[in-house]
């Protein structure tokens, strides 16, 4: 009876994942759409998310597409890793040693990975988050950690 379990599966993820936004806010004032409340804006993107999941359930019984394939446990577990590898690095050791061993991590988990671009994408990120997020926004995070002098 369904035809594509990817958009099946999807479309319930969105529904409750809408319906929570939904029913956390109920706690909160919603406001007018020109002075907002603090339930106004989780309320409408949960609506809109319970409504792309509706269409994409009723789709998963309209349309055919590939089946799902096999959970990839490599990828999820370097994800997964790489994120609380940057998190205990990021204080001691500073961004310049955590981000780009996150970007390298990460991008391991493709099929298509090769050194080159993935060292140019890390070494790329990490001037832009230093030059945007450390010089720019003043967010406070070590560019060089504690554990090499600084």
């Amino acid at each position: 009876m369904i035809r594509s379990a990817k958009d099946f599966g999807s479309g319930l993820l969105y529904i409750c994942l809408g319906s929570s936004a939904i029913i956390i806010a109920r706690d909160y004032s919603m406001g007018t759409a020109v002075r907002m409340g603090p339930a106004y804006f989780p309320t409408i993107l949960g609506a809109l998310l319970v409504l792309i999941g509706t269409i994409s359930v009723i789709r998963s019984f309209v349309v055919s597409s590939t089946p799902i394939s096999a959970f990839a446990f490599k990828g999820l577990s370097l994800i997964i890793g790489s994120t609380l590898i940057f998190g205990f690095l990021v204080r001691g050791a500073g961004l310049i040693v955590a981000l780009p061993l996150l970007v390298i991590m990460s991008a391991y988990c493709s099929t298509r990975f090769r050194w080159r671009p993935t060292i140019v994408m890390a070494f790329g990120l990490t001037l832009f988050c230093v030059l945007v997020f450390i010089k720019g926004l003043g967010v406070p995070l070590p560019i060089i950690g504690s554990w090499f002098g600084g």
